[in-house]
């Protein structure tokens, strides 16, 4: 029983919906924003959609910190593959990329899985 991960997938169940609709016309993207508290002031900061290239716009749900080192390793990852090849990364190609970071993170002693 690996309680890290199952705390993963806690963090994950309790966030905030991201949907994803795909038409002929193009793509909508929509984004559940969760107050914490009437009292607290809302922050713009605190965003769920997040452009990782000219090609490439993804939404998350989870730990904001979590999502963050994703969202930033996935713009490096594009950006080398841009500037070697000259041409912008498939996105079947980042998202593998991706998931293998975030397999080891799992698969590997000493590393916290991500909670996205």
């Amino acid at each position: 029983r690996l309680y890290q991960v199952e705390y993963a997938m806690e963090a994950i169940s309790h966030a905030g919906t991201v949907i994803g609709v795909l038409s002929k016309d193009g793509i909508v993207l929509a984004a559940e924003r969760q107050a914490t508290s009437n009292l607290l002031e809302q922050s713009l900061d605190n965003e769920k959609i997040y452009e990782m290239n000219d090609n490439v716009v993804a939404g998350v749900a989870g730990h904001a910190a979590d999502a963050n080192i994703l969202i930033n390793q996935s713009r490096a990852i594009a950006q080398r593959y841009l500037l070697k090849y000259d041409s912008p990364m498939p996105v079947e190609q980042l998202v593998r990329r991706l998931c293998d970071m975030k397999q080891g993170y799992t698969q590997y002693g000493g590393l916290r899985p991500f909670g996205v």
